[in-house]
């Protein structure tokens, strides 16, 4: 299925979510696609592992319905996407060379299982929490942070604020540095837990 396309290299397969973390240190994958339930360590905790190694690598999960409990967790710990198992090979490979571009990848079912997570009681304290370090970020950084949060590429919100693709890049990664995030989907879900609207 990704074999078929010259620009992937498929270097590895693990049998397990004990031996990813391994794997990649060892073949220094840029790309790790892994179910998230699977034998051994879950995706989270999986994710988690590849989060802290040097060179962590892209991170995106299949999943069914059934998983969706794992979603919001998964992608605090580093994930870059999630995709149905059932995803088209074509879409498959074009949300492996967008991750990889920096963009992160939700299928629209499992989106809407996002926004049912995020909507759960303990919504309250994330918001405070949330607003507090959406208020360390310059005015700049936080309308990148929204349009981020709104899934537009770095080209589309250079576009938007009628600024250079390098000035998103900059911004984008002084949102990182000063947050403590890895990823562009955690800065979205920074966003949506804060309640920040486009102004």
């Amino acid at each position: 299925m990704l074999s078929g396309d010259p620009d992937i290299e498929i270097v590895g397969e693990a049998a397990d979510g004990d031996g990813i973390a391994e794997l990649v240190a060892e073949t220094g994958a840029t790309v790790v696609l892994m179910d998230i339930r699977m034998p051994g360590v879950n995706g989270l905790t999986a994710a988690e592992r590849l989060s802290a190694l040097p060179s962590p690598p892209h991170v995106v999960m299949l999943t069914t319905f059934d998983a969706d409990d794992l979603v919001v967790a998964a992608l605090r710990a580093g994930a870059d996407g999630f995709l149905l198992k059932d995803t088209p090979p074509a879409d498959l490979v074009a949300a492996l060379h967008a991750v990889v571009a920096g963009d992160p990848i939700l299928s629209p079912q499992v989106t809407r299982r996002l926004i049912e997570q995020v909507t759960e009681p303990d919504r309250d304290a994330r918001s405070a929490t949330a607003t507090r370090q959406i208020a360390e970020l310059t005015p700049g950084e936080q309308r990148v942070a929204v349009a981020v949060a709104q899934g537009l590429s770095n080209a589309d919100i250079a576009r938007e604020l009628f600024v250079t693709v390098a000035t998103v890049k900059s911004h984008i990664s002084h949102i990182l540095d000063k947050l403590a995030l890895t990823n562009r989907v955690q800065i979205a879900l920074l966003v949506h837990d804060a309640g920040v609207q486009r102004t």
